[in-house]
This record gives C-alpha cells, structure tokens and sequence, in this order.
C-alpha cells in the first residue's frame, strides 16, 4: 500500500531542492531555470517516529525498519499551465496521480534565483497555481457531467451515483473554490476520490525562507500560514537551503550541532515528512521482535486484517486474530512478555479497528 505527495509549486521556488533533501539523492536536479525537472522524480523517505526506536530497544531487535512516504517532484507549473503554456499537462497529468500535494512557496526575498513573477509573493503564487488546477478541473469534469446528465435522465444508476458527486464539485469550481471545500456527502467519498480531481487533494503549503528565518518564520511565512488556517490546510517552515546542507552531513553529532546553531531542534524536513503523514489521514502500527522492529502505514479507520494484508495478503487471508498492545503499556510494561503478564495484551477480532501506536502480533492459518 504506496502513499505519496506530489511536491508543486511555480518554477525556482525550491521545489527541487527541497526533494534532493528529502531523499538525499541528486536525482532531481536543481537549477536556476525553468523546467529543470522534466521527468517527475520519485523517492521515498522513512518517516521519523520515536517510538518505533523505543520498541525496538525494548524488544532488543537486530534491525529497525521505519514505515515510509514516497514523494514525487514535479516540474513547475506557470500561469496558462491548464491551456497547456509551459510543460503544463503533462505536469497537471502527473498531479492527478499523487494521493496529496505539497505545495512549495518562495518566501525570501533577493538571492541569485530569479523569480517567474518577478517579485515574491507567496499568496498570489499559490492563486496562480490552485487557479491552473482548477481551471484543469473544471474542464475535465464539465465534458463528464454533459454524459452522465444525459445518461441519468434515462434512469441510469451508474451516472446518478456520479452526478451526486460532479455535481456538488461543479458548483464549488465555478465559483472559484477547488473541489475538496465542495460539501460530498460521507457515503460518496470514495466516488469523489475516484474522479481524480487536482483540487480534491488535500494540500499542505510549505513556505521556504531564507536560513536566518528558518527557526522563526518571517512576515512571507506568515501570510502562508494565515492562509493555510483560512482554507482549512497545512503549513510548515523551512530553509529549503538549510535542509539541503544538513543532507549532506553524515554524521548525527554533526547534524545535531549544525541543528543547533541554527536555533533548530530538528530538521524541517522530520515536520513536512511528518505533516505528509498526517495529510493523508494516516496511522502507524508496529511489530516487534529479535530480529527486526517495524513500522507500518495503514488509513485511520483499518480493521485488523486489511491491517495484517499490509504485511502479507496471507496474514489477512487467514487472519485469526490480532494480538495488541497499546503503544503506552508495551513501554510502561517493559515490552511483550511484561504487557502479556501485566493483563495488556488483548486478543482482537476482525471488527478491530487498528489504533495510532498499537504493537500487534497477527495470528492466522492458511
């Protein structure tokens, strides 16, 4: 089960940079002109949780494995990005593919890179770019809704079931709004995310500073994060410049100490990894053992054998049972054996729903 966050934002805003970072690889290559990525570049990262080297202290396992995000760098949008100016929809093709978007938005001023605008303005940048989605949107969406209009008029149920959905996302693009603030009601949810729309996806904007802002912000990232609070979204700071330098730092004293003088107790990246996460509206769970401890992904709201077929399509299969602890009572308990004695381990059936930190031995026969 792959999640992933497409990384969008206008030409030379970071986007590049931020991703070389995040997978520490040169793959995507950064340069001071537009449409340096012409491929969108994939990679994928561990996502930092604390608790998974804890468990696996406890459980004195060999190895430790972390649950991961895959993030893809897609090339810069421009203004007549939806009528196809620039490279525009062979990107907003590959925009359609990611589960989630993070949106990248310079927010220092000066520097040699020259800005597609002219000058920085993050709030108008992130109008350019919404407006193309929903622009491409609406286009899309209007030839589907004419056909299914017409098929649900003679009693088709395929196309009724359809326009419950179109319909609602109709109204929300044609007054300016993307598709997710349209009201879907909850049993049509999974037909929304079928549609694919660029505007139905959620989004989390990270404002890129200059290094000396990295700690605090500035007045940019600020209107980014007034912003994101305004439509309901994410936000989160970063020296896009600073990240790239930590990457290269192999040593973890060293990065620390670099952190450090820098005002900062983490790199940006562990919260924009982290703030992926939970855009996607996921969960971890964990398995623990001598020789390895690891962290899986799974959507809130996972019953236990979707859970185990994460795993292995046989753990879910032939699921028996799932035998869970609390991520509170392995630590408290001193690991399995003293949950287990202590009365925390409990034997859950198939209408389990998995929790945020459980430690979970599935039980199954095929």
């Amino acid at each position: 089960m792959g999640f992933n966050c497409g990384i969008v934002g206008l030409p030379n805003v970071g986007k590049s940079t931020l991703f070389n970072a995040l997978t520490q690889t040169a793959a995507a290559e950064a340069a001071n002109y537009p449409f340096c990525t012409i491929e969108p570049n994939v990679g994928r990262v561990g996502v930092p949780d604390e608790r998974l080297d804890v468990i696996a202290k406890l459980a004195k396992s060999a190895k430790i494995v972390p649950t991961q995000l895959e993030f893809v760098d897609i090339a810069g949008l421009v203004r007549g990005a939806s009528t196809g100016e620039g490279l525009g929809n062979k990107f907003l093709a590959n925009i359609r593919e990611v589960d989630a978007i993070v949106h990248v938005l310079r927010c220092f001023e000066g520097g040699d890179v020259h800005h597609v605008e002219d000058s920085v303005d993050p709030v108008r940048d992130a109008e350019i770019v919404e407006t193309e989605l929903m622009l491409a949107d609406l286009e899309s969406i209007e030839r589907r809704a004419d056909t299914a209009a017409k098929k649900a008029r003679a009693g088709d149920k395929e196309a009724k079931t359809l326009m419950a959905v179109l319909e609602p996302a109709l109204a929300a693009l044609r007054a300016g709004k993307p598709a997710r603030t349209a009201q879907i009601p909850a049993e049509r949810l999974r037909d929304f995310q079928t549609l694919q729309l660029l505007t139905g996806k959620p989004v989390l904007y990270v404002a890129n500073v200059e290094e000396a802002s990295a700690a605090t912000g500035n007045a940019l990232s600020a209107k980014v994060a007034a912003m994101a609070e305004a439509q309901g979204a994410g936000s989160v700071v970063i020296s896009a410049a600073i990240e790239a330098e930590i990457s290269l730092l192999a040593d973890p004293a060293e990065k620390r100490e670099f952190l450090a003088s820098l005002g900062l107790e983490e790199p940006g990246l562990n919260r924009v990894i982290r703030a992926g996460y939970r855009l996607l509206d996921l969960i971890t769970y964990f398995t623990a053992g001598p020789k390895e401890a690891r962290a899986w992904t799974v959507r809130q709201g996972t019953k236990a054998p979707q859970a185990a077929g994460v795993i292995h399509t046989d753990f879910e299969r032939g699921f028996i049972c799932a035998e869970t602890i609390a991520y509170d009572d392995y630590v408290a308990c001193g690991g399995e054996a003293g949950a287990k004695e202590a009365g925390k381990m409990r034997q859950e059936g198939k209408d389990y729903t998995v929790r945020d930190g459980d430690v979970i031995l599935f039980r199954f026969n095929v």
